[in-house]
């Protein structure tokens, strides 16, 4: 088996930095009680400031006001690993939440689909990027000494026991996984290395140090196995972002719920499913939130196409007070079914395809204003027909697929006549009494044409529709 271990550093400052529309502006990750906050957390912005982790918030501040703040949010910070999980559930079904900060991994099953390792990496490289979070990815043979080694090295894999050994045993003990007081003996007795403690007898390690020292070490070169617990995805999609500020343009809340769109796509791939429904909720400081529903005719996941669907109904939305956070639900969540494309695409890419464009009329012009059309059991054509949201038996006769609201007269005979009779005599019970029979024909200028005339009548000809 080979395990990736993708360490994220720095996650809940860049959860922070997610929240706002310039991530290289200054910030700092705020702790302590609110007489005394401290600084914890800097990006490199907030750094060439003169900021340092540690220095009081008042003392900061005394340096330069051009730096923004947030609070260090443990509770985010876990929901934050959990929804990465869930991002890596597309790439392995085995992923683990083992260590903090961390995502294990297994690989070896699933370089059949995404290819050779290099090809994979890359892939989780740029999709940790365009999500925002930093990374360091490693690949070893059993878990923990990915983790190890995620320590010391970024881009390493290891491929084999041998080269395991080597890479191990060059670690410095304080990035081997072992506790302070372990770490800080070794290094006492001059053992900086991985390998010096191996060279080592083991009676004497055993001798000296607490048992977890051997079952570490253990543990790093494959000789025991680390138990470990398996993400499942959850059953629902739910996001909240709180805002900075009070919120009273629509324009405004773009970005977020851009954010909150790419994370709900970035879920859906995971597993590998689609949303058909969802619900944006505007929270306010006083009254009801304001609810935005959301409804697609078929399973979705393309984030652009999330984001611009919900922009547009949003523009519709009147806000009834400012907005201080919004919340994503999503708990409609089918199988998804890719579309079927020809293998040389001849649309250009700028055009939609029908579901795109169908869903973007809906959303511009209400969800009862686009429907289909589902046959009815009325023999006359201006009966045959009526709006129906959903899919129906579609009618077996030819039929034009442009029917005229209204017969008109023909100047002259059809050319040839093609199909037909078919009699049409019904409506006797509204009104609408009709006696009919229909041809399909060829006119004088080539186009193909339902026409009808009535028996009996003066032998006149009636255009009704238009074939294609």
């Amino acid at each position: 088996m080979r395990w990736a271990c993708i360490l994220l550093p720095q996650l809940a400052l860049d959860q922070a930095l997610r929240q706002h529309d310039d991530p290289q502006a200054p910030l700092a990750l705020l702790s302590g009680p609110a007489n005394r906050r401290v600084l914890q957390t800097l990006n490199p912005a907030a750094r060439e400031l003169g900021l340092r982790p540690g220095m009081t918030l008042s003392a900061a501040q005394l340096l330069s006001r051009d730096f923004a703040t947030a609070d260090y949010d443990p509770a985010a910070v876990e929901r934050c690993q959990q929804f990465l999980a869930a991002w890596a559930y597309r790439f392995s079904s085995q992923v683990s939440l083992h260590y903090p900060r961390t995502l294990l991994l297994e690989v070896e099953s699933s370089l059949g689909l995404f290819g050779p390792w290099p090809r994979l990496e890359s892939r989780l490289r740029s999709e940790l990027d365009e999500l925002g979070y930093q990374r360091r990815i490693v690949l070893a043979p059993n878990p923990a000494a990915a983790r190890a080694l995620a320590n010391a090295y970024d881009g390493l894999a290891v491929n084999n026991e041998t080269a395991l050994a080597r890479a191990i045993g060059q670690l410095p003990v304080q990035r081997a996984g072992l506790s302070r007081d372990e770490a800080e003996a070794l290094t006492r007795m001059g053992l900086r290395q991985v390998h010096k403690v191996l060279q080592l007898p083991r009676e004497t390690l055993a001798r000296r140090f607490p048992a977890s020292l051997l079952e570490q070490l253990d543990r790093l070169l494959g000789r025991r196995p680390l138990g470990l617990d398996f993400y499942l995805p959850p059953d629902e999609f739910s996001l909240r972002i709180e805002l900075n500020f009070e919120v009273e343009s629509h324009q405004a809340l773009l970005f977020p719920l851009r954010r909150a769109l790419g994370d709900l796509a970035a879920y859906l791939a995971g597993r590998d499913s689609g949303v058909q429904r969802f619900t944006l909720t505007l929270e306010h400081r006083s009254g009801a939130p304001t609810e935005l529903q959301v409804g697609l005719l078929g399973a979705e996941r393309d984030p652009n196409m999330l984001f611009e669907l919900t922009r547009t109904r949003l523009e519709r939305l009147q806000l009834p007070a400012p907005v201080l956070a919004l919340r994503l639900v999503a708990r409609d969540l089918p199988a998804f079914v890719p579309e079927r494309r020809e293998l040389f695409d001849p649309r250009p890419q700028q055009n939609l395809g029908w579901e795109q464009l169908r869903e973007r009329l809906r959303a511009r012009l209400g969800d009862d204003a686009l429907h289909g059309l589902g046959a009815h059991a009325d023999p006359r054509p201006e009966h045959a027909w009526r709006p129906q949201a959903g899919k129906a038996p579609l009618e077996v006769r030819p039929r034009p697929g442009w029917l005229l609201a209204e017969p008109q007269a023909l100047r002259e005979p059809p050319r040839i006549l093609l199909a037909g009779p078919e009699r049409i005599e019904s409506g006797w019970w509204d009104g609408g009494d009709l006696r009919r029979d229909y041809y399909r024909a060829e006119l004088r200028n080539g186009q193909q044409a339902w026409v009808f005339q009535e028996p009996g009548a003066d032998g006149t000809w009636w255009l009704h529709g238009w074939f294609a």
